[in-house]
């Protein structure tokens, strides 16, 4: 059994390793990446052999990152899930694209303005992505787990905290990183500002949230939980509709944009297209709005 405490800096068993998406990543911040650098970076032994920090970064990574999306907010359903292979710098450009295009955007508008509120602050789920495949223990075997559900997204990362730290001294903003080693090279790659920042940085932009990101640590693993910044405000919309509410909102929207789709109506009220296509249908009826077909679409515009 390897020390965990040491694995990045212990001699790699496979040595016919490749780095494509590491030269590209240092040529694009106009960094060398010979030999002489690699040995550096910790990346090359005193034996002239690649460390398990190569394994790593390199092409041929053994480590997996997993991201599963579900219906609702629990993990009964799957809407769809991909597993991240290749170096730990590819996983986490495909996986933060991944969760990027599951997480939605609600729109508001007032007047003549659209204002859009993505589900997440971008910049947590960055750093909430990075700390998980940064300081992970890599001693074990197991993939990497980020799990999407409407209301949250988790993120869990083998290992659980440095044997002495507490989360209590982590919360304060004390850092001791597993992989110090991996650590330097995400930094020179400019891909994390500094260290031990990632939990304070997340924290601070949940601060005005009614719900706060949340961390946990059990034994061998640790999991980071960011919130759905409009969840709670989608539950609330549907609860306090009333159908003379929903047909005011379904005007202001089509005298805003001129014409509308069901589909409009169906974000605009977060409800099912059965329910936006009763409303339309019955505002039709009444005179409120006038349908017009073009081909296989239906647009709906004001009297």
């Amino acid at each position: 059994m390897p020390d965990k405490g040491c694995y990045e800096k212990q001699c790699c068993f496979n040595q016919d390793l490749t780095f494509t998406k590491l030269h590209k990543e240092m040529a694009d911040r106009n960094l060398e990446c010979g030999n002489v650098q690699m040995r550096t970076l910790n990346m090359i032994g005193e034996e002239g052999l690649y460390t398990n920090l190569a394994l790593l970064l390199s092409d041929q990574c053994e480590h997996t990152l997993k991201i599963a999306v579900f219906q609702g907010t629990d993990d009964v359903i799957f809407r769809n899930h991909q597993e991240f292979s290749g170096s730990l710098l590819t996983q986490l450009e495909d996986g933060y694209n991944f969760i990027d295009k599951n997480i939605a955007v609600k729109s508001t508008i007032e007047g003549l303005r659209r204002e859009d509120v993505r589900d997440y602050p971008l910049a947590a789920v960055r750093e909430a992505l990075l700390n998980a495949i940064i300081h992970r223990d890599y001693s074990f075997t197991g993939s990497t787990l980020v799990n999407i559900y409407d209301d949250r997204i988790e993120f869990v990362s083998l290992g659980g905290l440095v044997s002495g730290l507490s989360m209590e001294a982590v919360m304060m903003g004390v850092s001791q990183s597993r992989n110090a080693n991996l650590a330097n090279v995400f930094y020179r790659l400019k891909l994390v500002e500094s260290y031990g920042t990632g939990i304070k940085r997340i924290m601070a932009l949940y601060k005005e949230s009614q719900k706060q990101a949340n961390f946990v640590s059990a034994q061998g693993a640790f999991k980071t939980t960011i919130f759905n910044l409009n969840f709670k405000d989608k539950q609330d919309n549907v609860a306090n509709y009333q159908p003379d509410a929903e047909k005011d909102i379904i005007l202001k929207l089509a005298k805003n944009k001129k014409t509308i789709t069901r589909k409009d109506v169906e974000e605009a009220l977060s409800v099912g297209s059965t329910k936006a296509y009763a409303l339309l249908t019955e505002m039709c009826k009444k005179g409120m709005l006038t349908v017009r077909k073009a081909g296989n679409k239906t647009h709906y515009m004001p009297t």
